[in-house]
């Protein structure tokens, strides 16, 4: 007798374009334009979205209107809202708008680490804990994402050994969720399973892992087959593929939504993504940034047409 079969896990997307997808571009949306791209991804069927960052504006001016963002979106039932901070400032401005969730980040290699946050990473460990702390008092949930996981544009390769350096470092702070981001894209399936495994051994079944992909190589899809298969339930994507980072030479954009939700449905992976209306949101992004963006979808359709 047949054993009935099971559908595949299904896999949540968190998106991430209305920051990191934002955050790189020369074109500066309108505070209006950026809740209506939230508001697009909500209707969409995201349901984690990171919509901004509290950070130095002088820094990163496409995060200047962040408090209005927040204070402007809509806040329907089931949809949380998530703020990257990266000190304590931050983490108040956070909290006084009204951030469901807190996103904090430890770079693995010191020379990035301190082009994007002004310390090694041994200090902004530190830094990490004592915010996932103060956000988890506030009752918010906390992520630690640790950037250049994979690799680095000024050091290079980064080990194994260093990988679980900083792994246990951000472990000891207690966040609700544990991220590895390959920030410039550079990460293979292979590595994705290799350090997925350090990052489950050192967390615990306790502490769910996420993974934050880029493109720039075009592996970003594989790389969230193999996270999936790894049993990594949450992945970052950002519509139309928009993104990169401000400190990071050459840097582009993170996996496409569109790409991603029409992979997992072929699969018959769940989502709760509608492809439709997200390759429509990719259309009007494109008009609004006033250029062509680099997911697959909107060029080549879906399938069956």
């Amino acid at each position: 007798m047949t054993a009935p079969m099971t559908a595949p896990a299904a896999v949540s997307i968190l998106e991430v374009a209305p920051r990191d997808g934002l955050q790189n571009e020369q074109t500066i949306l309108s505070t209006d334009d950026k809740v209506e791209l939230v508001a697009r991804a909500v209707r969409a069927g995201a349901r984690r979205i990171e919509v901004t960052s509290f950070v130095n504006p002088a820094r990163v001016p496409q995060m200047a209107d962040a408090d209005e963002v927040m204070a402007a979106l809509p806040r329907p039932e089931g949809v949380s809202y998530a703020g990257l901070v990266m000190n304590d400032r931050g983490l108040d401005r956070a909290l006084a708008a009204g951030v469901d969730e807190v996103d904090v980040v430890v770079v693995a290699t010191d020379t990035f680490c301190l082009r994007n946050q002004g310390v090694p990473t041994a200090e902004a460990c530190l830094r990490a804990a004592a915010l996932v702390g103060r956000a988890r008092e506030a009752g918010v949930l906390t992520t630690v994402t640790i950037g250049a996981a994979f690799g680095c544009p000024f050091e290079g390769e980064v080990a194994e050994e260093r990988l679980r350096e900083v792994l246990l470092r951000v472990v000891d702070a207690g966040p609700d969720e544990l991220a590895l981001a390959d920030t410039i894209g550079v990460a293979v399936p292979s590595e994705v399973t290799t350090r997925l495994g350090h990052a489950a051994a050192v967390a615990g079944p306790d502490v769910p892992l996420r993974l934050h992909l880029h493109d720039t190589r075009h592996t970003g899809v594989a790389n969230a087959v193999a996270a999936h298969a790894a049993g990594v339930r949450t992945l970052d994507a950002s519509i139309g593929g928009t993104g990169g980072c401000p400190f990071a030479p050459n840097a582009t954009g993170n996996v496409a939504t569109e790409d991603l939700v029409y992979l997992f449905d072929r699969m018959g992976v769940s989502t709760g993504v509608d492809l439709a209306t997200t390759t429509a949101t990719t259309r009007w992004l494109e008009e609004r940034l006033g250029k062509r963006l680099p997911g697959a979808l909107l060029r080549a359709g879906g399938f069956p047409g």
